[in-house]
């Protein structure tokens, strides 16, 4: 009989997509990994991986069981997304997934009402680029830029992020030609980035950054103009330039797995998304 464990570090192996960043999903150390594969192995007497000189890769036999596996922690999900939906306090770990640009500015800074109101609730939060998968439990809750696609989901539109040109007093009294603050390749194929490279005829960017607040700091400090949302703009005492017309809006997205929505904690973070976080965006 194998080990469930082994077979759990198997599956993130091949969700991951390498040892290092099953290790780092874990949170353990890549070599814990490589062995709960050898074992895994012994025990199923198959071979799962041929081991290269710079990376596992699955056999075919391996891909065979990767289903199997991801049957199975899909099942063990569901236990959980069950056993969690019984419970009555609001009390437990939730996990929240956004870009580190909303989670600084937006959801961070409100949660003193929330846990004045339920103390035993801890929170944790991911600021991430990419989209958290909720059905593998990467996050319990996520706030995206885009309309989720899983179908065990269950998403809502909290409202629209809207963007403008924006740069400092100082840069527009100065400067005798416009310099512009974009993303890096990373992000080439973001609405921002799209649309911000329309308003600049293409030019090249004198700073770019995969960091939206980077980009913001930047601007305070007077190199040029960034393409930001209202609420950045103001942390960083940025002045809007341009017509007004010159702006773009971006869709913002709250999902929840369906297992889980009425779970007392996740309900609890959710509610306090909508009624506290939602007014801040533009309906």
């Amino acid at each position: 009989m194998f080990d469930w464990e082994d077979l759990r570090h198997f599956s993130a192996f091949i969700s991951a997509g390498s040892l290092s960043a099953a290790a780092k999903q874990l949170g353990v150390d890549h070599a814990t990994v490589a062995r709960r594969i050898a074992a895994l192995e012994a025990a199923l007497n198959l071979k799962l991986v041929d081991r290269r000189p710079r990376a596992y890769v699955l056999t075919e036999e391996g891909r065979r069981v990767g289903l199997y596996a991801e049957q199975m922690t899909q099942s063990s999900f569901a236990l959980e997304h069950f056993a969690s939906a019984g419970q009555q306090q609001v009390e437990g770990e939730v996990v929240l997934a956004a870009p580190p640009a909303l989670l600084g500015s937006i959801v961070a800074r409100h949660l003193g009402e929330l846990y004045q109101r339920y103390p035993q609730l801890r929170l944790k939060l991911v600021g991430s680029k990419s989209r958290a998968s909720l059905a593998r439990r990467e996050a319990d809750i996520s706030i995206a830029l885009a309309r989720p696609s899983e179908p065990t989901l269950v998403a809502s539109l909290l409202g629209y992020l809207e963007y403008r040109l924006y740069a400092s007093d100082a840069f527009i009294r100065s400067a005798r030609a416009p310099r512009y603050i974009g993303y890096d390749q990373s992000q080439s194929k973001s609405p921002q980035q799209q649309w911000l490279l329309a308003q600049t005829d293409y030019q090249p960017f004198v700073l770019q950054s995969n960091d939206l607040r980077i980009q913001a700091q930047a601007a305070a400090g007077g190199i040029g103009i960034a393409c930001l949302p209202a609420f950045m703009a103001e942390e960083h005492g940025l002045r809007s330039i341009g017509d007004e017309e010159q702006s773009m809006s971006i869709e913002i997205w709250l999902a929840v797995h369906e297992d889980v929505r009425n779970t007392p904690r996740i309900k609890a973070v959710t509610d306090f998304l909508q009624h506290q976080i939602k007014p801040l965006l533009r309906l």
